[in-house]
């Protein structure tokens, strides 16, 4: 069904399609050329830039951010506050063939936690958990799981630091695990060398 006004609650461009079944929530902006899958999920507060594609059953939090061209494949799922950079990929087949399609079965399910940002051109591959807040540079490769408040790079994806909730890098370099701009307090656990917000 391609919807083509502005509703009471949310607007779609008249060059995109939104299929049956969708719930989309309030003050969301779906622009052009996108593609709604059926049973597609989406919170308030969202902006799809142009040529998304969001599939069946796709689950997507409030307040996201999804910039030009960036398909959204069924079994990832994403968070509230989440901003995925323009043309990122997301998979959700890690052996796929043509030939021998396996269906949702044997699809696998990728996790992006609140908070995170993804890089322009950046890949996930499927079956990683990106934790709170993390922020993966523009091309890199994930292939594994990365820590709540990692700045990870390259090609596979590494940790190469640590990033405060607001987006300001933390130094670290003296143990010192407050933000600079906000003020927020983190704590490390030495044994998974990973960190988090004091509350």
């Amino acid at each position: 069904m391609s919807v083509s006004s502005i509703t009471k609650n949310y607007y779609v461009h008249e060059s995109s399609i939104v299929d049956e079944n969708c719930t989309i929530g309030e003050n969301t902006n779906i622009w052009h050329f996108c593609h709604i899958s059926n049973g597609a999920v989406i919170g308030s507060n969202c902006s799809f830039g142009q040529n998304v594609f969001v599939g069946k059953d796709v689950h997507i939090g409030n307040n996201c951010k999804v910039q030009n061209n960036v398909s959204i494949y069924t079994k990832v799922n994403i968070e509230d506050d989440v901003f995925c950079g323009p043309s990122c990929v997301f998979t959700n087949d890690l052996f796929p063939r043509s030939t021998y399609p396996k269906g949702p079965s044997g699809w696998v399910e990728t996790n992006i936690r609140k908070g995170a940002s993804i890089g322009a051109n950046a890949t996930i591959v499927c079956g990683v958990d990106i934790g709170e807040c993390c922020l993966i540079a523009a091309g890199a490769v994930v292939t594994k799981n990365m820590p709540a408040y990692s700045i990870c790079a390259g090609v596979p994806a590494k940790v190469i630091g640590y990033i405060c909730k607001c987006g300001t890098k933390l130094d670290i370099s003296n143990n010192n695990f407050s933000c600079s701009k906000c003020g927020t307090h983190y704590v490390i656990n030495n044994e998974s060398n990973t960190i988090s917000e004091i509350k």
